[in-house]
């Protein structure tokens, strides 16, 4: 995620221009636009913060993918976990996407967005009896398994549903892959897919329960990846794979899923392009006459997204300038969470010698920041800023922390915007709750 240590340089100038022109931004005269919207309508008419999604990007990022892919028959589907809005789904369903998906919710979600259910393949680790009995009914088109006891808990289902369903097996390839370590999911030891050594025993068990046919091997091995190198490593061992349960009479396998992933520019990162990453991985694919299955989140939406925000006040405190904004950590979480770089740039340019300021929210936490020792022009009360690189991880990860409500979501698109998402109200904080027993609804 562009993660790593804060420091004190700001971008050049040239790359904060390539990040604007990335997200579908320009500037006439002072003013920053979006599709041409400027941003300043939107936040004086919608509040902040607000979320603003431009949906031309994600259709140039979509057409670009599904190009790059054209050698072999192969399937987008978003993840759906980057960015939930069903304004950004449904443009994805119309554009032929299908859905990953790691959760009922998520399900629901793909279904109210109009993705066909058998373009909908429902990944994730820990899948409960009720997600898999919502997805086998739903008639999704896969079921990626983590464990022998997910096999037995999805088999009884079926069986009990009278429903036949195609199912594939993540794998954890055991690869090392360049990124923080909180998002780098394709190494031994941690919770994510099934150990090499378990995979064709799975696989066989698999091919005793008469409904269930085994028809991919996927694998996810991390995400804000910018070197093809791991794609094509696990690539090569999904391969060994399918060749081990060929030769053991597995004759069911038609595709290989190889997640998602694609790193897209935060700072002056160098992207990974889906020319290079096909290069890498689809001569090999191409050669095992298996379909190839692709599951982007940043890469569609990271770019195509950013978070507008007020300048509350300035403050100078132990030889640190600090500027307080209205946009907080339960709002943008990656800058704390994972110390990931975000630009920022003002709405309405003023000019003035940049300085050195940290960008903090109002959340009682000395971790809540949205960046550190960023030279940014002098801001006062009252200046917007705008926080690029938001369209993936960005809302999905906010939460209510300190009773805030959540922020407002907005689509952008051919010159016209809307609220794709109300803001959250006060009230909306406590609904549900049952602060004594007669409020309460009887069990």
């Amino acid at each position: 995620m562009g993660e790593g240590v804060l420091t004190v340089a700001s971008p050049p100038t040239g790359g904060a221009g390539i990040l604007l022109a990335e997200a579908g931004l320009e500037r006439r005269g002072a003013s920053l636009l979006v599709a041409g919207v400027r941003l300043t309508e939107i936040a004086e008419r919608a509040g902040t913060p607000v979320y603003v999604y431009n949906l031309a990007v994600i259709r140039q990022r979509y057409a670009a993918l599904d190009a790059a892919l054209a050698g072999v028959p192969h399937r987008i589907c978003f993840a759906i976990k980057a960015n939930a809005n069903l304004g950004v789904l449904r443009a994805l369903a119309r554009l032929g996407a299908g859905a990953d998906i790691v959760s009922g919710g998520e399900l629901a979600r793909a279904l109210a967005a109009g993705f066909p259910p058998d373009r909908v393949v429902f990944s994730g680790v820990g899948k409960s009896d009720a997600e898999l009995t919502a997805a086998v009914e739903a008639g999704v088109g896969h079921v990626h398994l983590e464990s022998a006891a997910e096999l037995a808990a999805l088999a009884a289902i079926v069986e009990r549903r009278n429903r036949p369903l195609r199912v594939g097996i993540r794998v954890n390839p055991d690869v090392t892959a360049e990124t923080h370590p909180y998002i780098a999911t394709g190494r031994g030891g941690i919770k994510f897919g099934v150990p090499l050594d378990q995979v064709l025993p799975l696989a066989l068990e698999v091919g005793r329960h008469r409904r269930l046919t085994l028809d991919t091997l996927a694998m996810h091995i991390g995400s804000q990846l910018l070197d093809p190198r791991p794609y094509r490593e696990g690539v090569e061992r999904l391969l060994d794979l399918a060749a081990a349960l060929r030769a053991a009479g597995v004759a069911t396998l038609e595709g290989l899923d190889i997640g998602g992933g694609l790193g897209i520019r935060y700072r002056e990162e160098a992207p990974l392009a889906p020319a290079a990453l096909m290069e890498a991985v689809l001569p090999q694919i191409r050669a095992s006459g298996l379909a190839l299955l692709l599951e982007p989140g940043r890469y569609l939406v990271g770019s195509a997204g950013m978070l507008l925000t007020q300048v509350l006040s300035r403050k100078h405190s132990g030889g640190k300038d600090l500027v307080i904004v209205d946009a907080g950590m339960n709002d943008l979480v990656r800058p704390s969470h994972y110390q990931a770089y975000h630009e920022i740039v003002e709405l309405e340019a003023r000019g003035g010698a940049p300085v050195p300021v940290d960008v903090v929210g109002p959340v009682c936490e000395t971790g809540d920041f949205l960046a550190l020792d960023r030279a940014l022009p002098p801001l006062e009360r009252g200046d917007r800023l705008a926080v690029l690189g938001a369209g993936a991880y960005g809302f999905v990860m906010s939460s209510n922390y300190n009773s805030r409500p959540r922020a407002a979501e907005v689509i952008v698109d051919r010159g016209r915007w809307w609220v794709a998402r109300d803001r959250e109200s006060i009230e909306d904080l406590y609904r549900g709750e049952h602060p004594d027993p007669e409020s309460a609804e009887a069990l």
